[in-house]
């Protein structure tokens, strides 16, 4: 594999999921250093061999959290050229039968956490004259399925907020996109639908490769976008 991403200081949030961890490994093998942002306590097993720091206790909701966690990652890895927002979360919950405190937690988990993650690595992006942002989003903004709403709506958001940041950027050097997956091959996804054609799933490192190459000088021309990936769901 070319090392395409060699001295690009590289962020993830919610690198210690799944998806987390794929990219990672794959940002890691195209020569990125890599810093992993979680909520969650660092795993028992280690975090992706070749990462370069890996921040538990980040609350990715909080602002001021997220403000200390990428001066931490730029004070030890000398600055910051690529943001992954990958932090998020899913909830099924029919209208009828739903809480209005499912729509409020999947705001907070997947577009709260990539604005606050984005504004907080805002100023270290321009200060290195530009960098990438790529949001991961869900096929589900498109069109929601039965049980849906406030997953979708949360990720509807992460869309238009991906179009608005890519347009007050433009000219400033820092692209901004979106990847949008269906149902991604997880230990958990497979969990939940334990009679699904697995095969016809995403597999977190075919994802990883997408957003590697949205994030390299290859993709210099591309802001705004909102790109499927969506296997053969």
């Amino acid at each position: 594999m070319t090392e395409r991403l060699k001295s690009l200081v590289a962020v993830v949030t919610g690198g210690f999921g799944a998806l987390g961890r794929a990219v990672a490994e794959r940002l890691v093998a195209e020569g990125a250093c890599v810093a992993l942002l979680d909520r969650a306590p660092l795993p028992v097993g280690g975090v992706t061999e070749g990462v370069a720091l890996a921040l538990d206790g980040v609350d990715l909701t909080d602002g001021s959290a997220c403000v200390a966690a990428y001066g931490t990652v730029a004070a030890r890895l000398g600055g910051v050229d690529a943001v992954i927002n990958v932090a998020g979360g899913f909830v099924w919950e029919p209208i009828e039968a739903g809480l209005l405190e499912s729509w409020d937690r999947m705001y907070a988990m997947n577009l709260r956490t990539a604005v606050a993650s984005s504004s907080a690595a805002l100023p270290h992006l321009l200060a290195r004259g530009g960098g990438r942002i790529v949001n991961v989003g869900a096929q589900a903004a498109s069109k929601a399925g039965l049980g849906m709403a406030a997953y979708a709506a949360s990720k509807s958001g992460v869309a238009r907020l991906t179009e608005s940041m890519a347009e007050e950027f433009k000219d400033r050097g820092i692209t901004v996109n979106a990847v949008l997956p269906s149902i991604i091959d997880t230990p958990t996804n497979r969990a939940d639908m334990p009679d699904a054609d697995f095969s016809r799933w995403v597999k977190p490192a075919q994802l990883a490769a997408v957003i590697a190459f949205l994030i390299s000088d290859e993709a210099t021309a591309i802001s705004g976008a909102c790109l499927p990936v969506s296997g053969r769901v």
